[in-house]
């Protein structure tokens, strides 16, 4: 199982960055797929998911709204895209993968595969 996340960058406060993550090594249509971040000196939090079907999308308070998790199953990708960043939307952002369920909203210890991380910084 590989998951690869691209995308992260230095971002002027307000505007967008989209995050990307490939995955292999699982059936990606039929896996709920999340992104999750670590903010500098914080623990891990949850940002966002989709489900399994692709039919529900979940976000964390503070993202909704701003940001907007999708997938495309023809290029076993999700994407996050986030509008209106905000200095505390800095942090290492990873891609996560939890094959075999179903359902949404999974805290930061029930994903089963990680990315290896790719940093947005928001100044």
């Amino acid at each position: 199982v590989q998951l690869v996340e691209s995308g992260g960058d230095l971002a002027q406060l307000g505007r967008s960055v989209t995050l990307s993550c490939t995955a292999q090594g699982f059936t990606f249509r039929n896996t709920p797929m999340g992104w999750l971040r670590q903010p500098p000196g914080k623990a891990m939090e949850w940002v966002a998911d989709i489900s399994a079907s692709g039919a529900t999308a979940v976000y964390a308070d503070d993202v909704k709204g701003r940001f907007t998790i999708s997938q495309d199953n023809a290029k076993n990708t999700v994407y996050l895209q986030m509008n209106s960043l905000a200095p505390e939307d800095t942090g290492m952002y990873y891609c996560a993968a939890r094959p075999g369920t179903v359902g949404c909203s999974f805290p930061p210890d029930r994903w089963t595969y990680w990315g290896q991380g790719t940093q947005v910084a928001v100044s």
